[in-house]
């Protein structure tokens, strides 16, 4: 998933959408996620945040469903482990594949692990699909003009997004550096991996400290202390289409509540 925070640029309807409305749709579908608790309706919010992929092609294909599928590929690796996890650990319920005499898979074992899957997956592809798609300065100037958010908070909150596929990047460098100077990190007990990796982590929190210092250099040099609302010249229109994703969001919103209200078995 490298990357996979990185502005794709395109003249797909998300790309169109006013930065607020992506956020504030991206926040309703995780939300939906985390209400409901239907097999059915969770698969279906699956399919709907792949379908989202999918419009951000566009005329000019952006990337952005290459990238989702490449995001929903990283969640299911990580769903596998978080799902033995889960059907290990619970012990209530009935065993369904009994291994010994005294330990065995429960139904509600497997039944909550594959529940934390779903709403995993369909929690973060929304935030990551559309933040895909949302230029940060555009997100930061509509935060200041609208939600009357502080400047300095506002570039905060788009600085630390903005550092996460820096640090990626970053770290992604230092393990090829490692590799040409011999290191083997294609190894295939999990924990011997992770303390060949725990060591990198030195070089890149200093990487980071530099970069973290030469970025707050710029911003002060650029009058950061002096910004407010009427800085920024541009104007952000909201268009149909926010209105059409926003409403989506709340029949989806709409729908999780019914069905967990009717307490439907899947």
């Amino acid at each position: 998933m490298k990357g996979f925070l990185d502005y794709l640029e395109g003249d797909s309807i998300l790309h169109r959408m006013h930065p607020l409305s992506k956020i504030f749709t991206a926040f309703i579908i995780c939300a939906s996620a985390f209400v409901s608790s239907n097999f059915f309706f969770l698969t279906g919010l699956l399919i709907f945040n792949l379908l989202l992929g999918l419009i951000g092609e566009g005329k000019t294909h952006s990337g952005l469903f290459k990238r989702t599928l490449g995001i929903f590929k990283g969640l299911f690796k990580m769903s596998i482990f978080l799902f033995v996890l889960q059907v290990l650990i619970i012990r209530k319920g009935e065993v369904v594949i009994p291994i010994t005499q005294s330990f065995g898979i429960t139904d509600l074992g497997i039944r909550n692990g594959l529940l934390l899957i779903l709403r995993l997956t369909d929690a973060t592809l929304p935030l990551s699909v559309l933040i895909s798609v949302i230029n940060l300065n555009d997100l930061s100037n509509t935060m200041v003009q609208e939600l009357h958010i502080p400047y300095k908070y506002a570039f905060t909150l788009t600085s630390a997004i903005r550092f996460i596929p820096v640090f990626s990047s970053e770290m992604s460098g230092i393990i090829e550096s490692q590799k040409a100077r011999g290191v083997d990190f294609d190894v295939k007990n999990p924990f011997k991996k992770i303390g060949m990796i725990l060591p990198l982590c030195f070089p890149l929190l200093m990487s980071a400290v530099r970069k973290i210092e030469l970025t707050a250099t710029a911003a002060e040099l650029r009058g950061f202390y002096f910004r407010t609302r009427k800085s920024c010249t541009k104007v952000y229109k909201h268009h149909f289409c926010d209105f059409v994703f926003i409403l989506t969001g709340f029949v989806i919103l709409a729908l999780s509540i019914v069905i967990n209200l009717q307490h439907l078995p899947l």
